[in-house]
């Protein structure tokens, strides 16, 4: 990953945007080129999807040091989407969710770990439901570049997986999958 994305930020980078620095993006929620999307087993049985529609972030990539990179993502977890109302404010109730008490999740790297040209791990502590442990985003490398506006974006997708009992939890559906599609703009 750090050698594709030092060769992208050398031969693509914006003027003013120099190659010896740390880029600092914010995630495009405006236009909503972003997504944080998660499945968890429904009672057991099949598979409840849905997203989360109310986030926000930023992240700094530094191409000569990406243990230096941080990322910070807030997500507001009583804007969960499932596709259903009733659902969705069913599972905001204490015994799964607990938006009332805890709205929001928070997580902040600590390190990056590269794990090939366009892949690496991006170790943190994630805060939900007032609990914070560590937690780890498998990130992959998707583009950056110009965009039609005058401005440049760099995007990352990534997957994690939540162990609710971990974040003080009481549901039994096992584990809940996540995944993000991160796009920056350059700041």
């Amino acid at each position: 990953m750090k050698k594709l994305l030092i060769a992208a930020m050398l031969f693509a980078a914006p003027a003013g945007l120099s190659s010896a620095t740390a880029a600092d993006y914010k995630i495009d929620i405006e236009g909503m080129h972003a997504a944080i999307n998660f499945k968890v087993k429904h009672v057991g049985i099949s598979w409840l999807t849905g997203r989360f529609d109310k986030f926000d972030g930023s992240f700094t990539f530094d191409e000569n040091n990406p243990s230096a990179s941080k990322v910070i993502v807030d997500v507001d977890v009583s804007s969960v989407n499932s596709n259903h109302q009733k659902r969705d404010e069913h599972i905001q109730d204490p015994g799964y969710l607990n938006t009332e008490a805890n709205p929001s999740a928070h997580f902040e790297s600590t390190s990056v770990e590269v794990t090939s040209d366009d892949t690496g791990i991006i170790h943190g502590n994630l805060t939900l439901n007032g609990v914070t442990k560590p937690f780890d985003l498998h990130a992959s490398f998707v583009g950056m570049g110009d965009d039609p506006w005058g401005g440049y974006r760099s995007a990352f997708e990534a997957t994690a997986v939540i162990h609710p009992e971990e974040f003080d939890y009481k549901f039994k559906y096992g584990d809940v999958y996540l995944e993000l599609y991160i796009e920056g703009v350059h700041q």
